[in-house]
C-alpha cells in the first residue's frame, strides 16, 4: 500500500511532461534570425511552394487515372480544405511569430510529445516533398533530352528491382538538391531573390498556358463520346480531392518563415489568403485548359502539359511548358529547403532534438548544419525512391498536422490568455447561504440597508460575475440550462469536447469510406451509425460553443470559431482514410522511430524541465467556501500543496479570508 503512492505521483508527473505546452517569451519578436521578408516575399514564397510539380505533373495524372475532367472539382474542393487549414496556420503565425510552424502551433496549445510527433512529420513531409520534386525537375529536363540521360544512367551504371525504389539512381536529382542546398545556405535574402525570379517565370509561363491554351480548348472534349465531365462518379472526385491535396501543402511555408518576418501580425493572413487563392485559380485553370485541349484519356501524366501543346502541333509551346515546369519546381524546392532546417532549428532550440542543429550561422543567420544535413538526405531519397512511392507517402502527415493545427485553435481560443490578471470570478454563483464566505472578492458598494437581505446582496454580486466572465467559462445565457457544466474549471469541458469530436469524426468518416466497401454493413446499420456518430460531432461542437472565447486580439483571428476549424478537422481527416494502406504502414512505422528519439532523447533535454518548478506552485483560483467547511477545505488544500511544490506550505484560514 504504501508503494502505490509514490508510483501513483510518478506516473502524474510523468503525463505532466508528455503534456506540457511551451512557455513562451515575453517579446516574441526577440529572435537570433533575421527579420527581413516582406508580405510580397511571403507572398512569393507561399506560391513557389504551391504551384510547382503538382501543376504539372499532377494534374494529367489525376485527369487521367483517377477523376477525368472533374480534376477541375477535385483541385476546387482541395482548395477549398486547405483553405480551412490555412486560415487556422494564420491565426497562429500572427499571434505566435516563431518559426516551427504546425510543430510550434501544437507545442503552444496541446502538449510537448503531440508538438514532437506533428513537428517529426513535417520533417518527413518536407523531405519527402523535396525529393519528388527533384525527381520530377529531373524527368521533365529530361524529357526535353529525348531522355538521354536516363538511357545513358540504365546502360553505363546499372538498374536494380527492388519494391518502392526507382528502377535506376537519379544523380541528376539528387544534384539539383545539392546546388539548391548551397544557395539557400548563403542567407535568406539569397533564397528569397531566387524564389521571386523563378516564381516571376513561372507565373508568366502559367499566364502564357492559360490564354494559348484556352485558344486550342474544343468543348468536345467533355462530351459524351469521351465519357462525360465526371466518368469516375462522385468517387473518383473525392479520390481526386486526397490526391491533389498534395499540390497545395507548400502554404506552410509562410507560417515557418513567421520568425524572419518583418511584420508578422500583418504580413502573414495577408500572405497566406493572397498565394493560396492564386495557386488555386492557377490548378483549376491549368487543368480546365489541359482537358480541354486533348482527350483526357490520351494524356501522359509525366509531361502532361508540353504534351499537348506537341500534339496539337506547337512544338515550341511545348518546349516553353516544359522550361517552365523546371523553373516552377525550383521554387518548390526552395521552399521545401528552406522550410525543413526551421523546423528542426525550433525543435531542437526547445531541446526535443538534436541540440547542434540549433546554431546559426553568426554571418548568414541561418540554421547552416540544418540545411546541410537534411539537403543531403533530400539527395540520398531523390537519389533511389521512385517518384510514385515518395507522394503516396506525402499527404498523410501534411493531413495530420493540419488535424492538429484546428483542433489546437479551437482549445487556445477557449484557453485563458496568460498574459491578463485572471477575474475574482465565482464559479459557483447559485451556491448561496447566509453564512457563506467569498474568498478574493469583497462585497463592496453601500453599506446594506436595513430591508436589504445577505441574499440580496449576494443576487447583485452574482448579476456582476454573469457580465464579466472569464475565458473557456460557460456562457450565461446557457448556465439555466446547462447548469452540470459551470462546475468545471475554465476550458476543461472544450478539451474533452475537442477530443470527443475528433473520435466521432474518425469514426463518421471511417463508417462513410469502408461502411459499405471493406465493412459491408447492412443499409440500416450504416445510415444508423452515420446519423449517430454525425450527432456526437454536433454536440461536441455545440458544446464547444456555448464557452466564452478570447476576446478580439490585434492579430487576424479564424472567422466561426469553433465551426471553420472543426469542417477543417473532419475533411482531413476524410481525405486521410482515402489515402492507400500501405501509406498507414509506413506512417506508422515512422511514428515508431519518432516516438524512439522522443522517449530517448526529447523528453529528458526538453527546456521546459526548467520552468516545471514554476508550474507546481499552487494555482490560485477565486471560490466560495462554505463556513461550515471552511476548515476541511484548509486540510484538503495543505497535503496537495506539500506534494505539487515538494514542501510544506500552511495556509491557515486567516490567509485565505485575506
Amino acid at each position: 500500500m504504501g508503494n502505490r503512492i509514490p508510483t501513483a505521483s510518478a506516473m502524474v508527473r510523468f503525463c505532466h511532461k508528455l503534456n506540457r505546452v511551451k512557455t513562451l517569451d515575453d517579446d516574441l519578436m526577440e529572435t537570433s534570425l533575421k527579420r527581413c521578408l516582406s508580405t510580397v516575399d511571403l507572398t512569393l514564397l507561399g506560391v513557389g511552394g504551391m504551384v510547382g510539380s503538382g501543376l504539372y505533373v499532377l494534374t494529367g495524372t489525376v485527369a487521367k487515372e483517377i477523376a477525368g475532367p472533374a480534376v477541375v472539382l477535385s483541385f476546387l474542393i482541395a482548395g477549398i480544405a486547405s483553405l480551412l487549414a490555412a486560415l487556422c496556420y494564420a491565426e497562429f503565425g500572427a499571434r505566435v511569430p516563431r518559426t516551427g510552424s504546425a510543430y510550434m502551433f501544437t507545442y503552444v496549445s496541446v502538449g510537448e510529445i503531440w508538438a514532437f510527433l506533428i513537428g517529426w512529420n513535417v520533417i518527413l513531409e518536407y523531405m519527402i516533398g523535396g525529393a519528388a520534386v527533384a525527381r520530377a525537375w529531373s524527368g521533365y529536363l529530361d524529357s526535353i533530352f529525348d531522355h538521354k540521360i536516363k538511357n545513358y544512367t540504365e546502360r553505363h551504371i546499372g538498374t536494380w528491382d527492388v519494391p518502392f525504389l526507382a528502377h535506376y539512381p537519379d544523380f541528376l536529382a539528387a544534384g539539383i538538391l545539392l546546388v539548391a542546398t548551397a544557395f539557400i545556405s548563403f542567407g535568406v535574402r539569397v533564397s528569397s531573390w531566387l524564389n521571386h525570379i523563378f516564381a516571376a517565370i513561372s507565373m508568366g509561363i502559367i499566364i502564357f498556358i492559360l490564354i494559348f491554351g484556352f485558344i486550342l480548348a474544343d468543348p468536345k472534349n467533355w462530351g459524351a463520346e469521351h465519357g462525360g465531365f465526371a466518368p469516375f462518379g462522385f468517387s473518383g472526385i473525392m479520390s481526386g480531392t486526397a490526391t491533389c491535396f498534395y499540390a497545395f501543402v507548400g502554404f506552410d511555408v509562410i507560417a515557418a518563415s513567421s520568425e524572419e518576418a518583418k511584420n508578422p501580425q500583418k504580413a502573414i493572413p495577408i500572405a497566406t489568403a493572397v498565394s493560396l487563392g492564386l495557386a488555386t485559380g492557377a490548378y483549376i485553370l491549368v487543368s480546365t485548359v489541359l482537358t480541354l485541349m486533348v482527350p483526357w484519356k490520351t494524356l501522359i501524366p509525366d509531361s502532361a502539359l508540353s504534351d499537348a501543346f506537341y500534339r496539337r502541333g506547337y512544338s515550341w509551346a511545348g518546349f516553353i511548358v516544359a522550361v517552365g515546369s523546371i523553373c516552377a519546381m525550383n521554387t518548390v524546392l526552395l521552399s521545401n529547403l528552406f522550410s525543413l532546417p526551421r523546423i528542426v532549428y525550433a525543435m531542437a532550440e526547445d531541446g526535443l532534438f538534436f541540440q547542434f542543429f540549433s546554431k546559426v550561422n553568426p554571418t548568414t543567420k541561418v540554421p547552416v548544419i540544418g540545411i546541410v544535413v537534411f539537403g543531403i538526405l533530400m539527395g540520398f531519397l531523390a537519389l533511389i525512391f521512385d517518384l510514385e512511392a515518395l507522394v503516396q507517402f506525402l499527404s498523410i502527415g501534411t493531413l495530420l498536422a493540419y488535424t492538429f493545427v484546428a483542433a489546437s485553435i479551437i482549445v487556445l481560443r477557449f484557453q485563458q490568455d496568460k498574459t491578463e490578471e485572471p477575474q475574482p470570478v465565482d464559479p459557483e454563483p447559485n451556491a448561496h447561504s447566509q453564512d457563506t464566505r467569498v474568498i478574493g472578492e469583497r462585497i463592496t458598494g453601500e453599506e446594506m440597508k436595513e430591508y436589504e437581505s445577505f441574499s440580496d446582496k449576494l443576487q447583485l454580486v452574482d448579476t456582476q460575475k454573469r457580465e464579466r466572465r472569464e475565458t473557456g467559462q460557460l456562457k450565461a445565457t446557457f448556465e439555466p440550462y446547462l447548469k452540470f457544466l459551470s462546475d468545471c474549471y475554465p476550458g476543461e469541458v472544450v478539451t474533452i469536447s475537442v477530443v470527443t469530436m475528433m473520435f466521432s469524426a474518425i469514426c463518421l468518416c471511417s463508417i462513410v469510406v469502408f461502411g459499405s466497401s471493406h465493412l459491408h454493413l447492412p443499409t440500416w446499420s450504416f445510415y444508423l451509425l452515420v446519423v449517430i456518430f454525425s450527432i456526437g460531432f454536433l454536440i461536441s461542437l455545440f458544446f464547444i460553443w456555448v464557452h466564452e472565447q478570447q476576446s478580439k486580439t490585434t492579430t487576424f483571428q479564424v472567422p466561426c470559431v469553433p465551426l471553420i476549424p472543426a469542417l477543417s478537422i473532419l475533411l482531413n481527416i476524410y481525405l486521410m482514410l482515402k489515402l492507400n494502406y500501405m501509406t498507414w504502414v509506413r506512417f506508422t512505422v515512422w511514428l515508431v522511430l519518432g516516438l524512439a528519439v522522443y522517449f530517448g532523447y526529447g523528453i529528458w533535454h526538453s527546456k521546459e524541465n526548467l520552468h516545471e518548478p514554476k508550474n507546481h506552485g499552487v494555482t490560485a483560483r477565486y471560490v466560495v467556501f462554505p463556513s461550515s467547511s471552511l476548515e476541511e477545505t484548509v486540510q484538503q488544500i495543505q497535503p496537495s500543496t506539500q506534494d505539487s511544490m515538494g514542501r510544506a506550505e500552511i495556509m491557515d484560514e486567516e490567509s485565505l479570508k485575506r
